[in-house]
């Protein structure tokens, strides 16, 4: 028996939530295991769809999921807490205290103890410590921070409607999330010159900066090519082979000694964990702070540690780099631990990880999609766009919802969100 085995399970993105989801509904309502998700965030909201926040062009209350109301629903409990450290003797989790907006501390620093840790805290933009990111650019790795920038993006709007001047944007990091983000702002101004200033468009001048020699790098040249193409077509400007030195709070300063001038900026390059797993006690971590994992996903020298998602790195055998920090491989491993786990808190071996590419989609907004198929299904390997990419984009999503909710919830949500739709402003408006 599993003697009611404490799983803690830290960060409720993805794979967290997927995998505290299905052990819910198997070993936590069967009372065989306590399963506990840790977040610091109230909501979960689909990752890949944070751009679409930041841009105004989704609603967010129709996307985000209640970690509390889940948990009731799925037999697991959920903690409000962002994790700090940890101490393994002991088997606990630290966790930092907690403060309200106005600095008040609502809950102090606590430990939460554990049988077996799972770590998917997930992952953020990396500054790579460029002299002020951090205080002059916008990030937008998660839901409070795609907010933010909506916020200010609304703000900026305004001021340039009504000093009738441009609206400069800068996004470093030429990536999924910039290429993305880049398309939905476009979008976002065209839907908004049907209320009130049919110029809105025109006052977008957005400069997307790439230190590769090509956008959307980890993706297929031919990915990169069509999404670079459109992005010229519809009036922005893209410059590969650029880096960025330094951020000041009216511009990027650029590698060849130039200045680029902008209302707003976005930081969108690269991929770190969170800075405290770097400091874990005797846990192997790369320069970005991800742990480094055996092919079981558990950590190196300790069989009850597991980390999967963005935060963890493995390189598969037969493979020279390591699995990409995306949403197929985090959920992947989510089902992996999910089928596997109560075998082996029973006494049974884990079996290595396996990953199935299904090919990679991006999609600029309602301009196109792209995307390659991967080595299983039909047509393998081929490239396609158009409908039927935005199509298969689309469902990605989709597919999250019934992991998580099963298929006769997540078929009311679609239909409430196409309901609304009909009735609700296309974009953010307050």
């Amino acid at each position: 028996m599993h003697n009611n085995k404490r799983i803690v399970i830290v960060g409720g993105g993805i794979a967290g939530l997927l995998l505290a989801t299905r052990l819910g509904n198997t070993l936590g309502r069967s009372g065989r295991a306590q399963i506990t998700l840790i977040d610091k965030s109230a909501t979960h909201v689909w990752k890949p769809m944070l751009h679409t926040i930041a841009a105004g062009t989704r609603d967010i209350q129709q996307q985000q999921v209640i970690y509390l109301a889940h948990a009731a629903a799925h037999g697991f409990n959920y903690q409000p807490g962002e994790m700090e450290g940890l101490d393994r003797e002991a088997r606990v989790v630290k966790l930092a205290e907690m403060r309200a907006p106005s600095g008040e501390v609502v809950i102090g620093p606590r430990v939460v103890g554990y049988d077996v840790l799972i770590l998917s805290p997930g992952s953020r933009a990396n500054d790579f410590d460029t002299p002020g990111v951090l205080e002059h650019c916008h990030f937008i790795d998660s839901q409070a921070q795609a907010e933010a920038f909506n916020e200010a993006l609304r703000i900026r709007l305004f001021q340039s409607v009504v000093a009738n001047s441009s609206l400069r944007v800068s996004i470093v990091g030429a990536g999924a999330t910039g290429v993305e983000l880049a398309a939905e702002l476009s979008r976002l101004l065209e839907v908004a010159a049907n209320y009130g200033d049919p110029e809105i468009r025109s006052r977008l001048k957005l400069t997307v900066f790439e230190s590769s020699p090509r956008v959307l790098a980890a993706f297929p040249p031919a990915i990169s090519e069509s999404s670079e193409a459109l992005l010229r077509h519809i009036g922005f400007t893209v410059r590969t082979g650029t880096r960025v030195t330094r951020a000041e709070a009216d511009g990027l300063h650029l590698g060849d000694g130039s200045k680029q001038p902008a209302d707003l900026m976005v930081w969108a390059a690269g991929v770190k964990a969170p800075d405290f797993l770097g400091r874990l006690d005797g846990i192997k971590t790369n320069r970005s702070n991800q742990i480094s994992v055996r092919p079981t996903l558990q950590a190196h020298d300790d069989d009850t540690l597991f980390a999967l998602g963005d935060c963890s790195t493995l390189t598969l055998v037969g493979h020279e780099r390591p699995l990409a920090p995306t949403a197929q491989v985090a959920t992947q491993q989510a089902q992996f631990l999910a089928k596997h786990l109560p075998d082996w808190l029973d006494g049974g071996a884990l079996p290595d990880f396996e990953f199935r590419d299904f090919g990679a989609l991006v999609s600029l907004s309602d301009y196109n999609a792209f995307g390659t198929l991967g080595q299983f299904g039909f047509f393998r390997g081929g490239f396609i766009k158009g409908r039927f990419a935005q199509l298969s984009h689309a469902m990605l999503y989709r597919q999250h919802q019934q992991a998580l909710h099963g298929f006769g919830k997540a078929l009311m949500l679609w239909t409430a969100e196409r309901i609304n739709g009909l009735v609700q402003p296309k974009i953010r408006l307050s």
